[in-house]
């Protein structure tokens, strides 16, 4: 079966490949008013008036790709390979009506007061075009052509990083290696606020035998009260010298002298 260019009517080679990206059997066709202003175009505008309505067309989204004469090299495909267009057609005799090629996202462009309404950019053999409406009768219909038209972005090269018709091969994402953050044994976060050395990491290591010797002295208790003039020297923990027999004696004899023992029970010095 002989391929037919959908926008021209005329034969492609043999090695093209066609497929059909979208399908409705009833769409309205508008002819619509000149833009008038940069806001978009208004469905309302096209339905109030009976008399702009054209007729009712079978659309078509296709995707043409006609293959290179080597067949081997892919590098060496011709960059005009692939194609995409818009059809409306005769839904009874399936006459081409009027072709739109989906040469940029400004093709087809939806309206600023439905979601079922779009303005297509139609072209004739010559290159000369046409704005007309289009309306879908159900919302998920025109749901679905969005979608086919955001998978022919896709095919042609204007999302998702794919090889085009006009435009240069997207390079792949770099990897971004993977790193390890975890800690090592022994290793510690240090964070010091109100310093450069915030988020620093170093290896843990127990301090030298001097160093913490000498931290300590800040925690040593003073020395008792007295132990100074009691010749034991400053800064010690050592007792006071027993007293003499001859203190002994002296504090024995003021308590008997006061009173306050016989010497018989010990003393209360």
């Amino acid at each position: 079966m002989e391929i037919l260019d959908p926008s021209t009517g005329e034969p492609l080679p043999p090695d093209t490949i066609q497929r059909v990206l979208f399908l409705a059997n009833a769409v309205h066709v508008y002819n619509i008013p000149p833009l008038p202003s940069t806001r978009g175009h208004s469905a309302s505008a096209w339905t109030a008036d009976p008399s702009r309505h054209i007729f009712t067309a079978r659309l078509r989204i296709l995707e043409t790709s006609t293959g290179d004469d080597d067949g081997d090299d892919e590098s060496n495909t011709d960059e005009n390979s692939l194609k995409v267009d818009v059809v409306l057609e005769d839904p009874s005799t399936a006459a081409l009506f009027a072709a739109s090629p989906y040469t940029s996202p400004a093709s087809v462009e939806p309206v600023v007061d439905s979601s079922r309404f779009f303005a297509v950019t139609v072209r004739d053999p010559r290159g000369r075009k046409a704005v007309l409406g289009i309306g879908f009768e159900e919302r998920s219909e025109a749901f679905d052509f969005g979608v086919a038209l955001q998978e022919a972005r896709r095919a042609l090269g204007w999302e998702g990083g794919r090889t085009g018709p006009g435009n240069q091969k997207v390079s792949d994402a770099k990897k971004v290696e993977d790193k390890d953050y975890s800690l090592k044994e022994g290793e510690t976060i240090t964070v010091n606020i109100g310093s450069k050395g915030l988020g620093s990491r170093r290896a843990h290591a127990a301090p030298p035998p001097e160093e913490s010797s000498g931290n300590l002295q800040s925690f040593a208790l003073p020395p008792p009260p007295g132990s100074s003039s009691s010749g034991g020297g400053s800064g010690g923990f050592s007792l006071p010298p027993p007293p003499s027999a001859e203190d002994v004696k002296r504090k024995r004899r003021s308590a008997q002298e006061l009173g306050f023992d016989d010497g018989q029970f010990g003393e209360f010095a």
